[in-house]
């Protein structure tokens, strides 16, 4: 019996893309935003294009935070993907201050542009593992992933971090911590490497 893996549905990003990345891989996941749904699926993947104020707005309009939260507390696997990592943390400063779910404490900061790195980094950049997890069985450092935001998070605490990835300066890329593992970068859109990644995010459920 295939795992029952739910896509928030939040109403903003790519969620079609991650549903048709899972669909490549043989499985189906369901988009929803409904609470009873989330709360009976084996996993949860929450992506998402944008920007932070709006997607924690979002998803305290539908009423989303508390099944999230009491998901990932019962130690059901989690995939974020880009601001599906960056609401993880304590805090952004994208237009303004505003507070994320504060599971991994730690801030959401912008890119300081310099003439040879335009904001947003958008496209195919490679990644450094910092430590081997499995998440990130089958995928090596110099692996390429693509890339598209302003914006990049800064853990208080470097035992989750699982890699960085250099654009003017090394980024945290993707972290890994207990049955939570997210990533700046794109699995949908990174072709094998990225189907890899959700093939492991499958088996972790």
């Amino acid at each position: 019996m295939n795992p029952k893996i739910v896509i928030v549905d939040y109403g903003m990003g790519n969620l079609r893309n991650v549903q048709k990345g899972f669909e490549k891989i043989g499985l189906e996941a369901k988009l929803t935003r409904n609470k009873k749904e989330i709360g009976r699926a084996s996993a949860i993947v929450l992506p998402g294009v944008g920007a932070f104020k709006d997607c924690m707005e979002n998803l305290e309009k539908y009423g989303l935070v508390d099944p999230l939260l009491r998901s990932i507390e019962k130690g059901k696997p989690y995939l974020g993907i880009c601001l599906g990592l960056q609401i993880l943390f304590s805090q952004s400063e994208e237009f303004g201050t505003h507070k994320g779910l504060d599971l991994i404490r730690g801030k959401v900061v912008k890119f300081r542009p310099d003439p040879e790195h335009k904001v947003p980094h958008m496209g195919w950049n490679t990644i450094e593992k910092e430590r081997e997890v499995p998440m990130l069985q089958d995928v090596e450092s110099g692996d390429f992933f693509y890339f598209v935001h302003s914006y990049y998070v800064d853990p208080e605490e470097a035992q989750w971090i699982t890699t960085f990835t250099t654009y003017g300066k090394p980024f945290v890329s993707s972290i890994w911590k207990e049955n939570v593992f997210a990533t700046q970068f794109h699995p949908e859109k990174s072709q094998q490497k990225g189907l890899r990644i959700l093939e492991n995010f499958v088996k972790s459920i």
